[in-house]
């Protein structure tokens, strides 16, 4: 049977996108509740994206097939 796709897992495709380069972008975590004792600049880091470590990044890939 030849030609059948791959599917996505879709957790990770929500959490993750793969740059041109093929690095991994993540979102930080800590951000959604229990904010009222961080700081303004703690919560200013957290709103901004990250790469994911190549260790991690290799295993990412593996879940989102097409990306």
């Amino acid at each position: 049977m030849a030609g059948y796709k791959l599917k996505s897992h879709r957790g990770a495709a929500k959490r993750f996108r793969v740059t041109g380069n093929g690095k991994v972008k993540r979102g930080r975590s800590a951000g959604s509740h229990l904010l009222t004792h961080k700081s303004a600049g703690r919560m200013r880091h957290l709103k901004s994206t990250a790469y994911c470590n190549t260790a991690d990044a290799k295993m990412i890939r593996t879940l989102l097939p097409y990306q």
